[in-house]
């Protein structure tokens, strides 16, 4: 187990969320959601975060149907981790994501009832949760 510096993002085509963790912990925070429009999101935004954080892996969520086959969102999520690879030569790393957003809901609904369900939360939470999961995957 190494101690890089992970940062992890939930994509969607309308909201894309941000999560901060550190391997040899394996834990992570959430950090920010940002507004994308049709799975673009504001890269100089993306710039700002990578350059903050500069971290060693980024870890893109994919979004599957249950049963692993692929769905039309997860060719967008490939096209945006390719894309932050072109623009900012970080490593990237994809991760199976399904039930992140359900998980991610159930956690913040549970500390915070309905209020606690603002889109922002929900995106950048389910990035927390998409990298405790790749973290934990790493130690299996």
């Amino acid at each position: 187990m190494s101690n890089r510096t992970v940062l992890g993002f939930d994509f969607g085509t309308k909201s894309i969320g941000a999560a901060i963790g550190q391997e040899v912990t394996g834990t992570a925070r959430p950090l920010a959601s940002f507004k994308a429009r049709d799975g673009s999101p504001d890269w100089q935004q993306i710039e700002k975060l990578l350059k903050e954080w500069q971290p060693d892996l980024v870890v893109v969520g994919l979004p599957l149907n249950m049963d692993g086959t692929e769905q039309p969102v997860t060719a967008q999520a490939k096209k945006f981790a390719n894309r932050l690879h072109g623009r900012f030569g970080v490593q990237i790393q994809l991760h199976d994501e399904r039930l992140s957003t359900v998980e991610a809901k159930a956690d913040l609904f549970s500390r915070g009832g309905f209020r606690a369900l603002d889109k922002g939360s929900v995106d950048a939470a389910s990035a927390v949760i998409i990298l405790e999961s790749w973290f934990e995957q790493q130690l299996g």
